[in-house]
């Protein structure tokens, strides 16, 4: 058996042509990349380290970032409406 690639297989272990994974179903595709800030290679975007020269990747992530400025605006105005409030309350 040993020349016999299929020799491991029992009958009925064969892969039916819908467990494989079509091509465009692939994951690789769906990871988006950024350049490093130090040698500019492409890096994935959930990566902690550059593969290429080491660096640590920063996410700067803000509660303010990607944020319309209205949003902004009546975020504050709610903060001072509770701070008013608060202080009318202890006089």
């Amino acid at each position: 058996m040993p020349g016999n690639d299929r020799w491991f297989e029992e009958p009925g272990d064969e892969l039916l042509d819908s467990e494989f994974p079509e091509e465009d179903e692939s994951d690789d595709d769906l990871c988006e990349t950024v350049p490093c800030v130090q040698c500019g290679a492409e890096v994935y975007e959930d990566a902690v380290r550059c593969p290429v020269c080491g660096t640590y990747i920063t996410h700067q992530s803000s509660v303010w970032s990607g944020r319309p400025g209205w949003w902004i605006v009546l975020g504050l105005l709610g903060i001072l409406a509770v701070i008013l409030v608060l202080l009318h309350y202890w006089n």
